[in-house]
C-alpha cells in the first residue's frame, strides 16, 4: 500500500513538471524560441509542443482537407509565448 502511494506521488510530481497550454489543453515544456515548437498531431493539429514531445509522424497518410479550428492550410502555425509552446494565428 505504501509502495503504491509513494509511485502515484512520484507520477504526479513528474507530471507537474509539464505544463499545460491554454490554447487546447495539449501538454507542452517550456521554449524559448517558436523554433522550438511544433504540431502536436500529425494530422490536423490543433495545439503545438516542444520538439522534444513531437509525434513520429513517420509513414503516417492525412488527408489533404482543410479541418476548421486546425493549423490545417496555413490557418496557424507553432510559436512560443512567455514559454510555452501555442498555436498563433488560428
Amino acid at each position: 500500500m505504501i509502495k503504491t502511494a509513494i509511485f502515484i506521488l512520484a507520477v504526479l510530481f513528474i507530471s507537474g513538471c509539464v505544463a499545460e497550454d491554454s490554447n487546447n489543453g495539449a501538454l507542452t515544456s517550456h521554449c524559448s524560441t517558436d523554433s522550438d515548437c511544433v504540431a502536436a498531431t500529425c494530422c490536423h493539429a490543433s495545439s503545438c509542443v516542444i520538439k522534444d514531445m513531437a509525434p513520429d509522424c513517420s509513414g503516417v497518410m492525412c488527408t489533404e482537407e482543410c479541418r476548421p479550428g486546425t493549423m490545417d492550410c496555413g490557418e496557424g502555425h507553432c510559436g512560443c509565448i512567455e514559454n510555452n509552446c501555442v498555436v498563433i494565428g488560428n
